[in-house]
């Protein structure tokens, strides 16, 4: 028994661990996302407080890579402690709601804030436009021009349309980052 422990803890070693930070504002979807994948279902849940941390292994069409993935909450008196979890993150994942539109700007704003930390320099970012599959949402070109992507410089980026309900998109995503952190 000891021996099936150390071959684990061996593999456990060899898959490249990445540290990625999920912000976005307040009810945009991410911890609805986070636990859609790390369980396969969405489950019920009040808005995050604090943050909620979870181990993904992701394979796709590479090798497996596991992601400590941080969902830290979006309202607005937390948004001044997302910095307090930057240190040591390889990559980003922004999550906005595609059907808020009255918010865009807000959300533009906290995405600039966040990308100015020097702590975050040249990480790649990952902008999931959750709730597409509501009538009224932006489309994912209408939410990359509101939040400015097009003007970034100095960092990869990708933006992603989903559903964290059903996980449409979140994979190509995690794809995506997959291969900018490989």
């Amino acid at each position: 028994m000891g021996s099936q422990w150390s071959v684990q803890s061996v593999f456990r070693k060899a898959v490249p661990e990445q540290k990625m930070i999920m912000v976005g504002l307040d009810a945009s979807g991410k911890t609805t996302m986070l636990y859609a994948l790390k369980m396969g279902e969405v489950a019920t849940h009040i808005p995050t407080i604090g943050f909620n941390v979870e181990t993904l292994e992701y394979k796709g069409s590479g090798r497996m890579v596991s992601f400590t993935m941080w969902d830290v909450g979006g309202r607005d008196k937390i948004r001044a402690l997302w910095r307090h979890y930057y240190q040591g993150c390889n990559s980003l994942v922004f999550v906005v709601d595609s059907n808020d539109h009255d918010r865009m700007d807000e959300a533009r704003d906290q995405l600039e804030h966040m990308l100015r930390e020097d702590l975050l320099a040249g990480a790649p970012l990952l902008v999931l436009a959750n709730k597409q599959d509501l009538p009224g949402a932006a489309s994912v070109s209408d939410v990359a021009g509101a939040l400015g992507l097009h003007s970034l410089r100095g960092r990869p980026w990708h933006i992603e349309g989903t559903c964290a309900l059903t996980r449409d998109g979140v994979f190509e995503g995690l794809e995506w980052l997959r291969e900018q952190t490989a």
